[in-house]
């Protein structure tokens, strides 16, 4: 069941990448706050039921103890959602996925830890992809400086990187927020501790999105939540998958990592077959070695 589970996990968030970039657009000032506020009130919800149809006793004092790593989170999924109204979906998400090469260095020079000679190639791996799309973007795609603005089409291609350090910063921090022993999590165990912490990122990304909520109702800007359909389908799909990941990651994790890790080949060809995306040849090579770092290192990690 394991695997169906991971299968599932991934073609839902690849859905959901997808959905994302649907149904964002240029000229939608308020868009990625649209998706904040949607994904804070699915995911709402799905720590409702689970909160009702679980026996773990949940401490709303952990909303507060959580903070830091909940806000990274969202933070990331922020940026995530802005750079997605101008970036190419098939080149976003390669490079956001690179998160996980992120933490080991944050892991590595912050708590001195060791890291084998295979991960470290693995990182070269995805810094070489990252500098071979980034020269490629600024060489020629001069078509978004044009259309946007330099300063714009800056920001824009920077939201990525930001996803991935901020994401990164969020999973070094759950080394300590998750560990029994450095947790200040309130009344956790070894076997709920992962819950706990899941029911209050959710809790909390609901409580982010009611305040935007209150700021775009304050600003006057009109929801019209008919018109929001692509975006409520990528934060259910968003939420679905985070539920089977438990599931998937409870069996064989060594296997499911690095198939968890290819989201971002589906995400890259559902963009491809249904968002007709099309980046130069150059391009696709480098998105290619940067996938190939990230699945490196997954299978490296999962062993």
């Amino acid at each position: 069941m394991w695997l169906i589970f991971t299968l599932a996990t991934t073609l839902l968030w690849g859905v959901a990448e997808l959905f994302y970039k649907k149904g964002s657009h240029e000229n939608e000032k308020y868009g990625h706050l649209r998706v904040c506020i949607l994904v804070g009130a699915v995911m709402g919800i799905h720590a409702v039921f689970t909160l009702l149809t679980s026996d773990v006793a949940y401490d709303p004092r952990n909303l507060i103890a959580y903070l830091p790593v909940s806000l990274c989170y969202i933070l990331s999924m922020a940026c995530s959602f802005f750079g997605i109204r101008f970036v190419e979906e098939s080149l976003s998400d390669p490079i956001e996925n690179t998160s996980g090469a992120m933490c080991s260095l944050l892991c590595v020079i912050f708590l001195g830890e060791s890291i084998s000679p295979a991960v470290w190639a693995a990182i070269a791996v995805i810094v070489v992809g990252i500098l071979g799309v980034s020269y490629m973007e600024r060489s020629a795609d001069v078509g978004r400086r044009q259309r946007l603005g330099k300063r714009l089409a800056v920001i824009a291609f920077a939201m990525p990187f930001c996803y991935a350090f901020i994401d990164a910063f969020g999973s070094f921090l759950d080394v300590f927020f998750l560990e029994m022993e450095t947790s200040p999590l309130v009344g956790v165990t070894e076997e709920n501790i992962e819950l706990v912490a899941n029911i209050t990122y959710e809790l909390t990304f609901a409580i982010v999105g009611l305040v935007l909520f209150a700021f775009m109702q304050w600003k006057k800007v009109k929801f019209e939540l008919p018109k929001q359909k692509d975006k409520i389908v990528a934060a259910v799909c968003e939420t679905a998958g985070q539920l089977t990941y438990v599931y998937a990651m409870s069996g064989n994790g060594a296997i499911a990592a690095p198939i968890l890790s290819s989201v971002c080949v589906v995400s890259l060809l559902l963009s491809r077959i249904f968002l007709k995306e099309k980046l130069t040849k150059k391009q696709y090579l480098f998105i290619g070695i940067i996938i190939l770092g990230i699945l490196m290192l997954a299978i490296i990690e999962g062993e």
